[in-house]
């Protein structure tokens, strides 16, 4: 997956006008509704016309052998088109719960991980105990190159999400839009493992938008998190990476 701040066309992007990520999402009015999917480009992303409250997750497509997971009306996911090659059981879990995942609130871009997104809400099978390798990525574009992102980019960034799922290992992929005020923004993705996260570092399209992405990028840092599910609880917890492997 692209360790990069850009705001790629989602993979699966064409599925915002199937009418299930319509349905009671539509307003009468001729303003958008701020609760509606939007719209993901360049434009809409960095300079948006409106306020964006919802920001959906990108699922990993799971394997062929199991069965789709209902997509919710009410705040929807988008999800790729290439699919995992496996996922095992508590990651399975982990999936079906990340459907909604969110931020909490707008502050998102100054919060500290474990309290901007709603992990509170995920709830796992109690009987599961499992770890998951989190990175996050908190950027800002250089003065100047605000006027959208070159097209090469783009096109890098969204293959190598692709490239990183179709190897394996990446269950999600979260952006957010950049703060108006700071400028700065947020992304996040959440890995089977550890190895599977250093192992997308080295592939071609992750190296290509890595090199493209650097001259786009005045604050590019990166921080580590482990997301644990311990047995006999239902929830989650988050905590800062610190040393050795995460999953398997």
């Amino acid at each position: 997956m692209s360790l990069t701040f850009t705001h790629p066309p989602h993979p699966a992007e064409l599925r915002l006008n199937e009418p299930t990520f319509s349905t009671s999402l539509k307003t009468a009015s001729t303003e958008r509704d701020p609760h509606e999917l939007p719209a993901f480009d360049s434009k809409s992303l960095t300079h948006p016309n409106a306020p964006v409250l919802y920001l959906p997750p990108l699922l990993s497509s799971l394997p062929h052998k199991y069965p789709s997971e209902p997509i919710p009306l009410e705040h929807p996911p988008l999800v790729t088109e290439t699919r995992l090659p496996d996922i095992d059981p508590a990651s399975l879990s982990l999936h079906k719960a990340l459907h909604h995942f969110k931020p909490l609130d707008a502050n998102y871009v100054s919060t500290s991980y474990g309290e901007a997104f709603n992990w509170a809400q995920l709830v796992l099978p109690e009987d599961e105990e499992r770890e998951w390798y989190c990175v996050v990525f908190r950027s800002k574009r250089k003065p100047g190159s605000d006027g959208g992102v070159p097209p090469a980019l783009y096109d890098a960034d969204k293959r190598a999400h692709e490239e990183a799922v179709h190897n394996g290992g990446l269950i999600l992929y979260w952006y957010g839009i950049p703060d108006p005020v700071t400028g700065m923004n947020l992304a996040t993705c959440i890995w089977q493992s550890r190895k599977h996260a250093v192992a997308a570092n080295s592939r071609p399209h992750h190296i290509k938008a890595m090199r493209l992405a650097a001259e786009s990028y005045e604050v590019y840092s990166l921080e580590r998190h482990v997301l644990r599910k311990e047995r006999g609880s239902p929830g989650v917890t988050i905590e800062p990476y610190v040393s050795g492997e995460i999953g398997w």
